[in-house]
C-alpha cells in the first residue's frame, strides 16, 4: 500500500505535466472508446432486431434480403413445415416479405438517402411482439397505407404520421409510426406485402421469417428444406443473419478507428515518455537515496513504472468518461450489405470498458518503460554526487 502511495504522490508533485500528460492520454481513449462503442452499436442494433425464435430464410448465397428471391410456391412449402409455430386456429406464424429499396430526402439537409420498404403481414407483430405502435394505427391491407420506423419518421420527409409519400408511382399514406426499440426495424417503412408486390410489379417475396415452435428444431428444419430439390433457399437463424448485415460496416469501421487510435496513441506514449524523464531528472538524488537503502534495480524500476501505470489509469478513466457521453448520440450511415440507411446508437458495455482500461494502462507502461529502466540502472555514487 506505502508502495501504491509513494508512486501516486509523485505524480501529483508535478501537477501540470501529469494533468497534460493525464488529457493527452483521455483524448487518444476517447477516440478509441467511441470506436469501440460504435462498432458496438451498430452490431447491437442489428442483432436485436432478430429473435432467438425465428428463422428467415432467403434465397441460396443471398447477403441480404434486398437481392433475394423466393416464389410463392417455395414460401408456401416454408410454412407447412412441422416446425413452424401456429396460431390457436391452425395458421402458421409466419410472414412473407418482399424488401425493396427507394429513395427519400431527409428533413436536415435534404440529401436523399435509400430506405427499406418491407412488403409485410399483420404476423409481422407476432414475430417480432417487441416492436410496438407508437402511435396512428396499422396499415389496412389492400390499402396504399404505411407504418414508419420511429428513426425514419423522425428522420426523413414524408415520413411522419400523417405525410405521404411518392414512390412506384403511387401516394401512400403513413398512418401509423411503430418503435423497434432501437433495432434497424426502426430506419425501415412497412406497408401490406401484396401492394409492394403489385407497385413494384414483383411476384415474387425476398424472404420468409417463421416463428419455431422449438428453437432445438432448427438444425432438423434447416437439413431438411435445403436438402429439398424443389428450394434453392438457405435457412438461417433470425439473429445470424442480421449479424451477419453490420460484418462490412463493422469491419471497415474498425479497421479506420483502430489506425486512427494507433497513429494519436505515439504521440500519447511521447507525453508519457517526457513526463517520466522529466519524474527521473528531478529525482536523481532521490534515487541515490533509495539504492543506498538498499532498494533493488528491481524495486527502483517498480517505483517509476508503477506511476506510469497510474498515468494511463487516469487517462484512461478520464477517456471513458468522455467517451460514455457518446451513447447520449444517435448517429445514421449506410449499411454497405443492404445499401439502406441505418440509424443507431453508441453503445457501452463492460467488455468496451475493461477494453479501453487495459488500452490506457497499457499506453501508460509502454511511455514509463524506457524512464524507469533508465532510473532503475543509474549508480549510486553518481546519483549522489548530483546532490
Amino acid at each position: 500500500m506505502l508502495f501504491l502511495k509513494y508512486s501516486f504522490r509523485n505524480l501529483m508533485v508535478r501537477k501540470l505535466t501529469t494533468l497534460l500528460t493525464v488529457l493527452g492520454l483521455g483524448l487518444v481513449v476517447f477516440v478509441f472508446g467511441a470506436v469501440l462503442m460504435l462498432i458496438h452499436g451498430l452490431e447491437q442494433t442489428l442483432v436485436d432486431t432478430g429473435s432467438p425464435d425465428n428463422a428467415i430464410f432467403v434465397r441460396a448465397a443471398a447477403s441480404a434480403e434486398t437481392v433475394s428471391i423466393m416464389s410463392r410456391d417455395q414460401a408456401g412449402i416454408i410454412k407447412t413445415q412441422p416446425e413452424v409455430a401456429v396460431k390457436e386456429d391452425g395458421a402458421p406464424i409466419a410472414a412473407n416479405e418482399l424488401v425493396v429499396l427507394i429513395n427519400i430526402n431527409k428533413r436536415k439537409n435534404n440529401d436523399p438517402s435509400n430506405v427499406t420498404i418491407r412488403g409485410t403481414t399483420a404476423d409481422a407483430f407476432t414475430l417480432r411482439p417487441d416492436i410496438k405502435l407508437v402511435s396512428g394505427r396499422m396499415f389496412t391491407p389492400g390499402t396504399s397505407e404505411v407504418i414508419a420506423g420511429s428513426a425514419v419518421a423522425e428522420n426523413f420527409k414524408g415520413a411522419g404520421l400523417g405525410e405521404s409519400l411518392n414512390f412506384a408511382m403511387r401516394q401512400w399514406t403513413v398512418v401509423g409510426v411503430f418503435d423497434a426499440g432501437g433495432t434497424s426495424f426502426d430506419s425501415e417503412i412497412w406497408a401490406d406485402v401484396d401492394q409492394v408486390q403489385q407497385a413494384f410489379r414483383r411476384p415474387i417475396y425476398s424472404s420468409v421469417t417463421v416463428k419455431m415452435k422449438d428453437p432445438a428444431q432448427f438444425s432438423a428444419m434447416k437439413t431438411r428444406v435445403e436438402a429439398d430439390p424443389r428450394m434453392t433457399v438457405t435457412v438461417k437463424r433470425e439473429q445470424e443473419f442480421y449479424f451477419e448485415q453490420s460484418e462490412a460496416t463493422a469491419t471497415f469501421l474498425r479497421i479506420m478507428g483502430l489506425i486512427i487510435s494507433a497513429f494519436f496513441s505515439l504521440g500519447a506514449i511521447f507525453g508519457a515518455v517526457i513526463t517520466m524523464y522529466a519524474s527521473v531528472a528531478n529525482r536523481i538524488v532521490e534515487i541515490g537515496t533509495l539504492r543506498a537503502l538498499g532498494f533493488s534495480r528491481l524495486r527502483v524500476l517498480g517505483v517509476f513504472l508503477l506511476e506510469s501505470v497510474w498515468l494511463g489509469l487516469l487517462g484512461g478513466i478520464v477517456g471513458l468518461a468522455a467517451s460514455s457521453l457518446m451513447s447520449l448520440v444517435q448517429i445514421s450511415t449506410t449499411n454497405w450489405n443492404t445499401f439502406s440507411e441505418l440509424a443507431f446508437s453508441f453503445a457501452l458495455s463492460p467488455r468496451i470498458i475493461l477494453g479501453i482500461l487495459i488500452f490506457a494502462v497499457s499506453m501508460g507502461i509502454l511511455g514509463g518503460f524506457i524512464p524507469a529502466v533508465s532510473a532503475s540502472r543509474r549508480k549510486i555514487v553518481d546519483s549522489l554526487r548530483e546532490a
